[in-house]
């Protein structure tokens, strides 16, 4: 894992920019902060962008239906013109309407380097913890839902988000469907111990699983920022401040591969997980 400039990248090698920006209520605003990551990705060449949690808008207060807007709204549409534009695939948060219309969806968007929507990952563990209540605003999704994962280069990446981190039979059910590096964006809620706990849980999913983790932090008033990529040794080749930042990485399928030879916990595990379906 190295942190790069433009340049051309070996076969296999995918090029990863991380945006760790901030998010506001301002769904106009959001999306010229959409339009300027897309520009750094063109220019580092990168095959993946990645963005936040609630890329699209975001309220340190809580994020409900007044910010939803379905797959074929101007977020997702931006999202889609400007992959195909760049060529570029995208991982990126928002929110979309709930069944009922009194609660939204916290999800991620996966979109490929030709436009087209791959997945989306609807947010299966809300975050009500710490003294907050995300189901008092949105609906969880479904458990036993399919896996979301992207195919690009030499890996597969699989995506969660945010308090998903704190539940590591998620990241195994990843890691099973194929996933070899975790892909975490957030908007992680700065408190006592927050960015600690941030830093060591994504180690930990990367140690655990054996397994490339990023994690894509939102930066501004009451989140951490704190973006972070960790290698399947657990071994740190990222790691940003609470600023906003860009930073493009190259992730290397021979080094996923070298750690996996050394270690074969995977193959030497006895558990499977289950998806309860609550």
């Amino acid at each position: 894992m190295a942190d790069v400039a433009a340049s051309s990248t070996p076969a296999g090698v995918v090029r990863v920019t991380v945006a760790q920006v901030a998010v506001t209520g301002d769904h106009e605003a959001n999306r010229q902060t959409v339009l300027d990551a897309f520009d750094v990705a063109e220019r580092a060449e990168a095959d993946l962008l990645v963005l936040p949690e609630y890329a699209s808008a975001y309220d340190p207060h809580g994020v409900g239906p007044e910010h939803a807007e379905p797959l074929d709204g101007p977020f997702v549409t931006l999202l889609r013109a400007r992959a195909r534009e760049h060529q570029v695939a995208v991982i990126a948060g928002t929110t979309l309407p709930g069944s009922d219309g009194a609660r939204s969806v916290n999800a991620l968007v996966v979109v490929d380097g030709a436009g087209e929507i791959s997945g989306v990952y609807r947010k299966v563990h809300l975050y009500d913890a710490f003294g907050y209540r995300e189901s008092d605003r949105l609906e969880p999704g479904p458990a036993d839902a399919e896996p979301v994962t992207l195919r690009l280069g030499g890996f597969t990446f699989g995506v969660l988000t945010c308090y998903d981190l704190r539940f590591p039979e998620a990241a195994r059910r990843l890691v099973d469907a194929g996933a070899d590096v975790l892909v975490y964006p957030a908007a992680w809620v700065a408190g006592p111990l927050k960015a600690d706990h941030w830093r060591t849980l994504l180690r930990a999913r990367a140690i655990e699983n054996t397994a490339m983790v990023l994690g894509v932090g939102m930066t501004g008033h009451g989140v951490t920022g704190r973006s972070l990529l960790a290698g399947p040794d657990g071994v740190v080749g990222l790691e940003l401040e609470e600023e906003q930042a860009y930073r493009t990485v190259d992730l290397d399928p021979a080094a996923l591969g070298a750690v996996r030879t050394a270690n074969p916990s995977l193959a030497n595990r006895r558990y499977t997980v289950v998806p309860t379906g609550r």
